[in-house]
């Protein structure tokens, strides 16, 4: 059995057990959250509909907090003395799954 989150923008396809990469969540270490399931697949089954989905949920356990890899970029207009150097690390929190509820 797999199904498709949404959480922070994006969708993501988990399973039992899986450990994923989500945007950052105002959770603690240990912490229980809940997703939205968008898709839910068991076997030959697929639901789909909101209908269909109204109480299926995914249960995961906050397993800690991870940083992306750096990005780094540079930016400059000719002839100005204008340059920039800028970089990012995008923050993430790491989240087991513990369970999919197909209403």
């Amino acid at each position: 059995m797999y199904a498709v989150i949404a959480t922070g923008g994006k969708q993501e396809k988990v399973e039992e057990g899986q450990v994923v990469w989500v945007e950052r969540l105002a959770a603690r270490e240990g912490d229980e959250v809940t997703f939205r399931a968008v898709l839910v697949v068991d076997g030959d089954t697929v639901l789909a509909t909101p209908a269909e989905l109204e109480g299926s949920a995914v249960t995961g356990r906050v397993v800690g907090d991870a940083k992306g890899a750096k990005i780094t970029g540079f930016t400059y207009k000719p002839k100005t003395r204008s340059r920039r150097r800028w970089g990012h690390r995008q923050r993430y929190t790491e989240v087991e799954i513990t369970g999919i509820s197909a209403g």
